[in-house]
């Protein structure tokens, strides 16, 4: 993930942390779309210091959270790896996420993401109609707001 694009998304995710839409999954599923009955936990906190991502999640009483819980009881080392839609290109060994890439939240997982290891290696691109489905017309506006905040040095 280059860093100015990770940076982005991250700062785009506190909307969803600040309302307490923040779900992740015990496991990555086929969708991008967050399915309620699968939610295990909700990204209470999540930061970047220098190129590191750090949360803080809750584990939850639902029936993927409760399994969550008896695994990390059980001494079972979960994984995080991010979800996300988006493009990828090849750049020697590994595959770089482009621009167009969206975070959606923080799956928990046997086998946590790596440089090695993106979400999108097949380099599928999601359309806007996908993206639609996935991010409210609010977060969308909130996403352009924040790209030209950026690009404009923050300056409001």
């Amino acid at each position: 993930y280059p860093r100015e694009i990770l940076s982005r998304e991250i700062r785009n995710y506190q909307k969803f942390i600040a309302e307490s839409r923040a779900t992740g999954e015990l496991d990555h599923p086929d969708s991008s779309i967050i399915n309620l009955k699968n939610v295990s936990h909700i990204m209470r906190e999540v930061r970047m210091e220098g190129d590191t991502v750090f949360g803080v999640l809750e584990l939850l009483n639902t029936p993927s959270g409760k399994i969550a819980q008896e695994l990390v009881e059980g001494g079972v080392k979960l994984g995080i790896s991010s979800r996300g839609v988006g493009s990828t290109r090849k750049e020697g060994d590994y595959n770089v996420v482009g621009d167009d890439f969206v975070l959606i939240t923080f799956d928990l997982v046997q086998e946590p993401s790596t440089a090695q290891a993106f979400l999108f290696t097949e380099g599928r691109k999601i359309d806007d109609a996908d993206l639609r489905k996935v991010l409210r017309k609010s977060d969308r506006i909130d996403r352009i707001v924040n790209d030209i905040s950026a690009r404009r040095g923050g300056k409001q």
